[in-house]
């Protein structure tokens, strides 16, 4: 059940979200907000593989 809930918001982040790898974004440089997002999406995405 968890897994499922995790696999569809891996799905939805890939849809909404920005990825910043294929921006090449320099973590050192980002604001804030683009490491929130960099964080949400490694947590839903280790959850989802789990």
């Amino acid at each position: 059940m968890k897994k499922q809930l995790f696999k569809k918001l891996a799905k939805l982040n890939k849809i909404i979200l920005p990825s910043y790898t294929k921006k090449e974004l320099d973590i050192t440089k980002a604001s804030k907000l683009q490491l929130a997002i960099i964080g949400w999406r490694a947590y839903v995405t280790i959850n989802s593989l789990n």
